[in-house]
């Protein structure tokens, strides 16, 4: 009884299902760091991604300037601008772009370097008390009063997905690393281009309910046009991330707005943390150092190769051809783990149930338990083992819906109390007839056995050949087994009233399993009601 209710295959079923699904990723150049990530990515309602190299390629290119200053000319404005480029290192997207375009050998050296924050927004050169230039996001080098007499002309360049910077001269701050009294002098004007197949994989995840939330350090103008343009659903509905001062603004934002911009790297986790505490599963898409806290957060944390190490190597998944097109394939497979293990498991559980409920009514109706190890190594075998590693290999992309264990036993109980049903009639029907113990325990074997091919067909659904060439296979070897090695399985020869019995209750199988489901399906809905009704209330 005992070993009955041991799901003996079922850890080494997930576990081949599991490690099948990471070669079949590796296939499609995705590396897979934490084995369980597939199964959460398979349960993603919310998916938040960065503009940069997810909906855009990751290659930034300059397009020139927009002079504000009329006292340099076009020019000049170039020369300092290439000076400046020429000064920093290429550590970021923006910077390599700048350097590739405008980079000089015989540049003025600065003698001070202020590298780029993503707290600040800029970065800055000095070449002594008397002159310094600063080079970075408009609103935050001039502040909302400084910025607004140029916000129409930055605006309308942004319109069209182009990503705007701020050249201004300066002076140094106090503590050395700050600025002050800045004066613009340009505009900057980079271009990512929008991924050709961004429109067809975010249309993918909308058709799986999946909602897109874009997270970018980028001006919201800028990342709401990209998102327009990749069809992402609400790239209208955008707010500017610096506007949001505390914790609860931050998560009052995450269920009204789609797309956010001038997002700093603590408000990235914050944001996936206010999704978690709505019940939203989160997958986060990143390749930047700023993204590391909140890849970290997510459930489900999705690196591109071309990013950061630091990025890489805290995240779950790794696109190691930085292609976001490549990631229905990758929910595709969490779907198919998920979806085929947990109707596999629920193969296993039927044994499982009936096992431990006729063990406890054996002990206090006194009466032998009818199988042994061997005949259950029957069931186990035919109507578990050998179709649940088929099933658990299939291809399925099903949204996967509810709790695994939960549904996992729903499924198994109409088949678990047609097995204890039918054990305890059948021994019944010995008391009355006086058949011996070894009949009953064929019987009774061959019946579990019979009951497991009727879940087996039920869990199959949709039915297709292969699993019609299954159920052929699996009773063609129970017939084999039946007449040819009966000895290895306990099997004894049957009178003629057991063949009654067997025939009788093979018969009353399907209707039993059907009246079973009917009472489980009825008894659920009257729980929802009462659920509902207490929330009404």
């Amino acid at each position: 009884a005992v070993i009955g209710m041991i799901p003996e295959g079922l850890y080494l079923m997930v576990s081949l299902a599991l490690a099948a699904s990471v070669l079949r990723l590796a296939q499609r150049n995705t590396l897979v760091q934490d084995l369980k990530c597939t199964e959460t990515l398979a349960r993603v309602d919310v998916l938040c991604v960065d503009k940069t190299g997810t909906i855009t390629q990751p290659e930034m290119a300059y397009c020139g300037l927009l002079p504000l200053d009329t006292q340099l000319t076009q020019e000049g404005l170039e020369t300092v601008l290439s000076d400046f480029v020429s000064n920093m290192e290429p550590d970021n997207e923006t910077m390599q772009a700048l350097q590739k375009a405008l980079k000089r050998d015989d540049f003025r050296k600065a003698v001070q370097v202020l590298g780029f924050s993503s707290e600040t927004k800029y970065s800055a050169v000095s070449y002594g008390e008397e002159e310094s230039y600063v080079l970075g996001a408009p609103e935050f080098i001039l502040g909302a009063e400084g910025y607004a007499p140029h916000r129409a002309v930055a605006e309308e360049a942004m319109a069209d997905g182009s990503r705007v910077l701020l050249l201004a001269a300066c002076r140094p701050g106090p503590n050395g690393r700050g600025i002050a009294d800045p004066h613009p002098l340009a505009f900057i004007l980079l271009r990512n281009p929008v991924r050709e197949n961004a429109k067809e994989t975010f249309a993918y995840f909308r058709d799986q309910g999946v909602t897109i939330k874009v997270i970018s350090g980028d001006n919201p103008v800028t990342v709401a046009a990209a998102a327009r343009e990749a069809g992402i659903e609400g790239a209208d509905k955008y707010v500017d991330a610096s506007t949001l001062t505390t914790e609860a603004e931050v998560a009052a934002a995450c269920e009204t707005y789609n797309v956010f911009g001038r997002v700093k790297p603590n408000q990235k986790k914050q944001l996936i943390q206010a999704l978690q505490s709505k019940k939203h599963t989160v997958a986060m898409t990143g390749d930047g150092v700023n993204d590391v806290l909140a890849l970290k957060e997510a459930d489900c944390s999705v690196a591109m190769a071309s990013g950061s190490d630091v990025a890489a190597q805290i995240s779950d998944l790794v696109l190691m051809n930085s292609d976001f097109s490549s990631m229905p394939s990758v929910v595709a497979e969490g779907r198919r783990v998920i979806n085929n293990i947990e109707r596999a498991a629920s193969l296993y559980l039927v044994k499982n149930i009936f096992s431990l409920i006729l063990a406890v009514i054996s002990i206090t109706a006194a009466f032998s338990y009818p199988l042994t190890p061997s005949q259950l190594t029957l069931m186990s075998l035919l109507a578990i083992g050998i179709p649940s590693l088929i099933l658990a290999l299939e291809p399925n992309e099903n949204l996967v819906q509810g709790k695994f264990l939960r549904n996992a036993i729903l499924r198994a109980l109409p088949a678990a109390f047609t097995d204890l049903f039918i054990i305890i009639f059948v021994l019944l029907f010995q008391q009355a007839f006086q058949i011996n113990n070894n009949e009953i325990s064929t019987i009774t074997a061959l019946l579990v056995t019979i009951v497991g091919f009727f879940m087996l067909w039920k869990v199959a659904k949709p039915v297709n050949r292969l699993h019609v060439g299954m159920m052929a296979g699996l009773i063609a070897a129970l017939v084999f087994i039946v007449l040819f090695l009966p000895g290895l399985f306990s099997l004894s020869p049957l009178s003629f009233g057991g063949y009654l019995i067997l025939i009788l209750f093979t018969l009353l199988i399907p209707s039993v399993i059907w009246l079973l489901n009917k009472a489980l399906e009825g008894l659920l809905l009257l729980l929802q009601k009462a659920e509902g009704g207490k929330h009404a209330a």
